[in-house]
């Protein structure tokens, strides 16, 4: 369910009012979707939701307790506000407690587009339609989901804080398969403005992939030259949103943690081509206005020419350490470069092309060593050219390594997010050296 500033600040102040706490925080979230999935060229089934979920958390002192409801009856945002307000009672204070923040300014929002919003099954259908026409002439089988619509999420306090920010999201996967189910490729997107969605890129892509005759190579594990795409450069960098904690550096916890006591702020710690930003105004993926606590979210280089400029700060730290709170960024895009993909694999003797990884998970935050699976559609490379599919591989790998080991980076695109639970991400194609596939893997 979308509802406009003006019905929230209604909500908002109501719930407010009816107030017995010392301060009282009310967070409102909600969205409207609609999806299409198909699977062997023919569509499957498709969707709406409407949602809306409302948050109030009161505070005693250091006592602090919440209650959630996924309802705008005013009987039970009455009996959550109540139930909250008991928790908070029965709750052990908190020695970090942090009461609600004030007034803010926020930037202008660029991420909510009216056409995105509207789209309804018909647009999707369209959309899949391109996917499935073209898997039908390959001669292959496709399956997919798209996506899109809108969200708002909004964050008063009775400390006089309001805060409201709306986005729309279109994406598209496609996931295509050889009839024998031998092989398989893969390609997604994502955009604020469903327009620049470009379907039939994302499934020339997939099918492309997926077309590939011949017996998958069967490869040693070991270091080898790797071409990663822009949706396994993402996934990747999905890990770095929360590494730029200022408390885990502080505390040693970190990949960011110097000697003691000290950070890393500032130091060259990766590649000088390597720069990470995120903004609310950026054209290609935009983040929220405000994040956790309300605070406003700015334009922000968190890595800058390969040296870490910033670091993100909750109220509590940044009180006891003498810094300027700032939320974590929520999204995040990497700068690209000049070099394609046709020409990365033309400048490698012997590599390996990567179009996704699967099931990433943290080994190690100290190093940012992370382990997971490569997935629909590996290449090998030999002499300049593909000389064909290539099993799959596990692989253990330190991004920090991995971004200090670049030899040639691609232009920036938007990234389909999928289950990593991040906000927007833009990441280019990497050439990197010695990238480390520790076991083999059967999957296709």
């Amino acid at each position: 369910m979308l509802l406009s500033p003006y019905e929230i600040k209604d909500l908002t102040d109501r719930r407010l009012a009816a107030s017995r706490a010392d301060g009282c925080i009310v967070l409102v979230d909600g969205r409207e979707k609609v999806n299409l999935r198909f699977a062997r060229n023919s569509a499957t089934s498709n969707g709406a939701r409407s949602t809306v979920d409302v948050t109030i958390i009161s505070q005693f002192g250091q006592q602090s307790g919440g209650a959630s409801v996924s309802s705008l009856d005013e009987a039970a945002l009455e009996e959550a506000q109540r139930r909250s307000e008991e928790i908070a009672r029965r709750t052990p204070a908190d020695p970090e407690h942090m009461p609600p923040l004030g007034p803010q300014s926020y930037a202008e929002g660029i991420a909510f587009d009216a056409a995105t919003a509207g789209a309804r099954a018909g647009r999707l259908a369209d959309a899949a339609h391109v996917a499935i026409a073209g898997a039908q002439e390959a001669g292959v089988d496709a399956a997919g989901f798209v996506e899109a619509g809108a969200s708002f999420s909004a964050m008063a306090t009775s400390a006089g804080l309001f805060a409201y920010d709306r986005g729309t999201v279109a994406d598209l996967t496609v996931s295509a398969r050889r009839k024998d189910g031998s092989w398989s490729g893969w390609a997604g997107g994502s955009q604020h403005r469903i327009d620049e969605l470009a379907p039939d890129r994302i499934a020339r892509r997939a099918i492309g992939k997926a077309a590939h005759a011949g017996e998958p190579f069967d490869l040693d594990p070991g270091q080898y030259t790797v071409i990663l795409e822009p949706a396994a450069v993402g996934e990747l960098l999905g890990f770095l949103l929360w590494s730029f904690d200022a408390r885990e550096a502080d505390e040693g916890r970190s990949w960011l943690s110097g000697k003691g006591g000290a950070t890393r702020l500032g130091e060259h710690l990766l590649d000088r081509r390597v720069t990470l930003t995120s903004s609310p105004a950026d054209p290609l993926a935009p983040v929220g206005t405000f994040g956790r606590e309300g605070l406003p979210n700015r334009p922000t280089a968190w890595v800058e020419d390969g040296a870490i400029r910033t670091m993100f700060c909750a109220r509590f730290w940044a009180a006891k350490t003498g810094r300027e709170p700032r939320p974590a960024p929520g999204g995040m895009v990497m700068a690209g470069g000049p070099t394609g993909v046709d020409e990365m694999i033309r400048a490698t003797k012997r590599g390996v092309l990567v179009t996704r990884i699967w099931y990433a998970n943290m080994l190690d935050p100290r190093s940012l060593l992370i382990t997971g699976l490569t997935r629909d559609g590996n290449f090998l490379i030999e002499n300049g050219r593909i000389a064909g599919p290539a099993r799959n591989f596990r692989f253990n790998e330190s991004l920090i390594a991995m971004l200090g080991n670049i030899d040639a980076i691609g232009p920036t695109e938007r990234i389909n997010g999928g289950d990593m639970g991040v906000g927007a991400l833009a990441a280019p194609p990497l050439l990197v050296k010695s990238f480390n596939f520790a076991s083999r893997s059967s999957s296709i």
